[in-house]
């Protein structure tokens, strides 16, 4: 019989495997080769739980040398800088900065903004900050509806392409940020070339075009970047909130945040969001918030855009759209 600890690890690397590595090989075959290897097993066991991650454990290895590849690539650096790999899970997260959501977040935004103030918007989980910015990118939206977005200043070195079904209410312009700010327990500054370097190793081996999406990203803010603060996102919040300059619509808002929170913690926070004056954005794997999930309904037909791993998109706790995890998809519910 394993021991609890290896039990514990070997449930969620079969998940991560069979559920999340479609659009990679790589990790498809690294997720598989953990599950059959007692050693590395036992070595991702002696974490805390907390970093027992299978986006983490990747990272720190590929950090280290590890190539994109067969498991043995894997294995070999594991077992082989095990002591090196260890620290930088330790003093490191899984902070993926995905600015492809903002092509999902933007409809909702720009509906706030055209019935009301510019927006000041804060981010909780910000990371480096870079989906405050979706006044900075252009957005390309095919499928049920053909819609191409420019900043106000003309087209943006960073594109974010969304594929869209059902009929949501796409927006004609990009609207008008006046403030920014985030939260964050370990806020990385895009001036930072190592911690740049690292959101970077968080990218999946096979996403190109996710990677140099970021890059992009981060020369386009690294002059101009965002008010971070470290700490607690439920703690923080109302101090944060209180900078906000009247006569703005505030929005806060998260992507892929609270399935890191305890349940006592996510159920203090989403309290918090809904009390708070302006709007409240999420958008969550939808195991996550179950209340929104099941006034949702059922979720895209097979075949959606949106794929198995989809995220709930929700205004004021009120479900808005299905979306792919990183941006690529939007499907839009019915009022």
């Amino acid at each position: 019989m394993n021991p609890v600890g290896e039990a514990d690890v070997v449930a969620t690397y079969r998940s991560f495997a069979e559920q999340q590595t479609g659009s990679s090989a790589t990790f498809h075959a690294w997720a598989h080769g953990v599950l059959d290897d007692p050693e590395v097993l036992a070595l991702i066991g002696g974490l805390p739980a907390a970093k027992q991650q299978p986006n983490l454990v990747f990272a720190a290895a590929r950090w280290h040398g590890a190539r994109p590849g067969a498991y043995d690539e894997l294995r070999d650096v594991l077992l082989d800088r095990w002591d090196e790999v260890r620290t930088t899970v330790l003093h490191r997260a899984t902070q993926t900065n995905e600015v492809g959501r903002c092509a999902t977040l933007l409809p909702v935004l720009a509906q706030l903004a055209r019935s009301g103030p510019p927006l000041a918007l804060l981010e909780v989980g910000a990371s480096a900050g870079l989906c405050l910015y979706p006044d900075r990118y252009s957005y390309r939206y095919t499928g049920a509806v053909e819609v191409t977005l420019d900043p106000s200043d003309g087209p943006s070195p960073v594109r974010l392409d969304c594929v869209v079904e059902g009929h949501p209410p796409l927006p004609s312009t990009v609207p008008e940020v006046v403030w920014r700010g985030g939260i964050d327990l370990n806020p990385l500054d895009v001036r930072d070339d190592d911690a740049m370097r690292w959101l970077q190793q968080l990218v999946w081996p096979e996403h190109e075009d996710r990677r140099s999406r970021l890059a992009a990203a981060v020369d386009l803010v690294r002059d101009d970047p965002p008010v971070l603060v470290r700490g607690d996102l439920v703690e923080r919040l109302p101090a944060l909130v209180a900078e906000v300059p009247d006569g703005a619509t505030l929005v806060v808002f998260h992507s892929a945040v609270l399935a890191y929170l305890s349940e006592q913690d996510r159920s203090r926070f989403t309290s918090l969001a809904s009390s708070l004056r302006g709007h409240w954005l999420s958008n969550e794997g939808a195991p996550v918030l179950p209340a929104q999930a099941a006034a949702a309904g059922p979720g895209p037909p097979a075949g959606s855009a949106v794929g198995p791993t989809r995220f709930l998109l929700a205004l004021d706790g009120r479900p808005v759209a299905w979306t792919q995890g990183h941006g690529r998809a939007l499907h839009g519910l019915s009022p």
